[in-house]
Parts: C-alpha cells; sequence; structure tokens
C-alpha cells in the first residue's frame, strides 16, 4: 500500500546509500524512470539542464533507472551511473534500479501512480521517461508523457518554484 505522504518514503541512490524523501521537504521534485538505451535516453541531456538551471531556486531532479520496458536498461547501478555521466554529464541524483509497475513496484511509484494517474485514468507507467512533478507542498503538480521533451517543463517547474 502507498505512503500517503511523500516524506514517508525512503529511497536507495545508485551507489546503495538510503535517501529519506523528508530530506527533500519544501523543495519541487521532478521524479522521472529512466533507461540508457531508449529513444528517449538523449532526454537525459534535458533534464540535467533543468537540473543546473533551476536546483538553486529548490529544483531536484530523480532518476529511476527501470529495466521494465522493453529491457533497455539492463546493467548494473555502476554501469547505468557511468553511462550517464560519461554520455550526458549527469549529476543530478540517480537512484538504485527500480520497478515502477505491478506488485513489486517501489512504493513512490505506487504513490505517483495513484496521485496522477496516466491517460484515461491509466495508473500503469507505459513507458521510459515519464515524469512526475511534486511541488513544494509534496503534491503531484503534473505527469508527463515519455515523449515530453524536458524543456517544456520548464515553465511548470517555474511556477512550481514560485510558489
Amino acid at each position: 500500500m502507498p505512503a500517503t505522504t511523500l516524506p514517508d518514503l525512503t529511497l536507495q541512490d545508485i551507489t546503495g546509500q538510503t535517501v529519506r524523501l523528508a530530506d527533500h521537504a519544501g523543495q519541487v521534485l521532478l521524479i522521472v524512470n529512466t533507461a540508457s538505451a531508449c529513444g528517449f535516453t538523449p532526454q537525459f541531456a534535458g533534464l540535467e539542464t533543468l537540473w543546473t538551471t533551476y536546483r538553486d531556486r529548490g529544483l531536484v531532479v530523480l532518476g529511476f533507472p527501470s529495466n521494465e520496458f522493453g529491457g533497455q536498461d539492463p546493467g548494473s547501478n555502476d554501469q547505468i551511473a557511468s553511462f550517464c555521466q560519461l554520455n550526458y554529464g549527469v549529476s543530478f541524483p540517480m537512484m538504485a534500479k527500480t520497478q515502477v509497475n505491478g506488485g513489486d513496484a517501489h512504493p513512490l511509484f505506487a504513490w505517483l501512480k495513484d496521485e496522477a494517474p496516466g491517460l484515461l485514468g491509466s495508473k500503469g507507467i507505459k513507458w521510459n521517461f515519464t515524469k512526475f512533478l511534486v511541488g513544494r507542498d509534496g503534491r503531484v503538480i503534473k505527469r508527463y508523457a515519455p515523449q515530453d521533451a524536458p524543456a517544456k517543463l520548464a515553465s511548470d517547474i517555474e511556477q512550481a518554484l514560485a510558489s
């Protein structure tokens, strides 16, 4: 059963360290399920741009590698971290490989899908690079489709940061 608030949740980052979402209270979060070998993989560059542009104002981008869609992230956490840094200069926080759908879905993604269902009320995540913008109050502002380029999120992020 999903937690009712973000601060209740803990994660594991890509290096194996525990991350408490309570540590990000009052910040705007952009949560993205990622993959290293997907047609949308170049979005890592746009996500990094959002991170470097807005982090000083309170944005935290969190990447969650997932191998659920087409087996497009089969590597280890170390391999994924190296790929993201070498190919896209990723410096935003990356989490450990994560299940986003089904009975083994991380409670964060169960919560996100409950808060912001997809088209026609679907609670599943359909593909890599689905994005969730969470406001400073810990509530989901908007869910974005994989094809929504990170640059298109800038105005929504600016609004969230101004709140």
